[in-house]
């Protein structure tokens, strides 16, 4: 396992991201996927992201992304979602007949973070310190 650092700390933020079309229109082919997944490595680098893996189906991504301790995940999130949303429907202008509002993504989103090792093990590891 290889961590990160910066001038002040060393990491390893790990995360798992589901990103849903709105009404779970069924809009996503392999070319709309590449085309989010390049927004997504264009957004990612002014906030620190490091895309790791990215896969598709018809209504929803899943990704998975290394972020730095500064990373603001909302913010980020944020500007990912308006800026693929706004440029996925004019460079892709068949989306429009499915997604006749503004919106490409859902608002809600899954963001879960992923660990080198399990919660149990970290637990007992924690536990142990300070015997000897």
């Amino acid at each position: 396992m290889e961590l990160d650092r910066n001038q002040h700390s060393v990491y390893l933020l790990n995360y798992h991201l589901v990103m849903v079309v709105k009404y779970r229109r069924k809009v996503i082919n392999d070319e709309i996927s590449e085309y989010l997944k390049h927004r997504f490595v264009v957004v990612g680098q002014s906030y620190g992201i490091n895309l790791q893996e990215w896969n598709h189906d018809i209504d929803h991504v899943h990704v998975l992304f290394r972020a730095t301790p500064h990373t603001e995940m909302a913010k980020f999130l944020n500007a990912y979602k308006s800026s693929s949303s706004r440029m996925v429907k004019k460079l892709f202008p068949e989306i429009k007949r499915q997604l006749w509002k503004s919106a490409f993504w859902t608002q809600s989103y899954c963001l879960i973070s992923t660990g080198g090792a399990p919660l149990e093990v970290v637990k007992k590891y924690i536990e142990s310190q300070g015997r000897k």
